[in-house]
């Protein structure tokens, strides 16, 4: 579970509503005080929210980009359906190229964490039009590496008889003490506590299921593309990383000292990599 180091959001960034096409989105919208440069769609991971680009916020409007973070529907402050063919990829692919038309400013950079990666893959290869370029985070070619899966089907069992709040109660149970007693205890509680377990049942599944579409997306011309991942990633490991990069002609950044959550681990670090990667398209054309 990803763990932003808060969940108070900046001066600079704005909770509320986006309204699109196809629904209500929670949204932190985060804008430089001097020229905009360009505009960010940043999408969480499994179990996360839009609070896991918190620290980057400051940072990535310092650079003069808009950043706007989104709760998918289901997660956290963005309402969901019960049914969970809500969620499958295409339709959560589809309320992205909504929120990238809803934001108003004409193409967008795309930032997908893990799971977010991959519906921002998805998106991309229904209509890359909306998009100037595509940052993969901490995401990788196809499913999740076994071990992941395993953990993804114990919490879908659970899920499956348990409520959300016993579920948390018996996850907070495997945690080490300085954990359960850290002061974001109950903000990560309350967050989780908020998700639509449909929407993490059917994409628990998609990502222990994900087929490869490298070669789809490499396809996609011209879309620059960037993968950054930490040092280390126990859900995508890092040489897989590395080859997809490679097949999609993409820039390259490991974030030193990170894992699987540069966004939260090197905040700073991961959000000049991203400015760096976007001035540089800029440059080009």
């Amino acid at each position: 579970m990803s763990r932003p180091p808060t969940f108070v959001p900046p001066a600079c960034a704005r909770p509320r509503t986006l309204q699109t096409s196809r629904g209500a989105f929670a949204v932190l919208d985060a804008m430089p005080t001097g020229t905009v440069k360009g505009t960010v769609l940043l999408l969480p991971g499994y179990t996360g929210s839009k609070e896991d680009f918190i620290a980057m916020l400051e940072p990535l409007t310092a650079a003069g980009y808009r950043s706007v973070a989104v709760d998918g529907r289901g997660q956290y402050e963005s309402d969901g359906p019960e049914d969970q063919q809500a969620y499958a990829q295409a339709e959560l692919a589809r309320d992205v190229l909504a929120q990238a038309e809803a934001v108003g400013d004409g193409p967008v950079h795309l930032v997908g964490h893990s799971l977010g990666g991959q519906i921002s893959r998805a998106a991309v290869l229904i209509d890359p039009a909306p998009f100037l370029t595509l940052t993969l985070l901490s995401s990788g070619p196809a499913r999740i590496t076994s071990g992941q899966q395993s953990k993804v089907k114990l919490l879908s069992d659970a899920l499956a008889v348990m409520s959300m709040g016993e579920v948390w109660e018996a996850m907070r149970a495997f945690d080490p003490p300085e954990e359960t007693a850290a002061p974001d205890g109950e903000d990560l509680r309350r967050r989780w506590l908020r998700h639509n377990p449909s929407q993490l049942l059917a994409t628990g599944r998609q990502l222990a299921s994900e087929p490869d579409r490298v070669g789809e997306l490499a396809t996609v011309q011209p879309l620059p593309k960037h993968v950054v991942s930490g040092e280390r990633d126990d859900t995508w490991p890092v040489p897989l990383l590395d080859d997809m990069a490679v097949r999609l002609d993409a820039h390259r950044t490991v974030i030193e000292g990170a894992e699987h959550s540069p966004n939260t681990d090197r905040p700073l670090a991961t959000a000049e990599a991203l400015t760096g990667f976007w001035d540089r398209q800029d440059r080009q054309h």
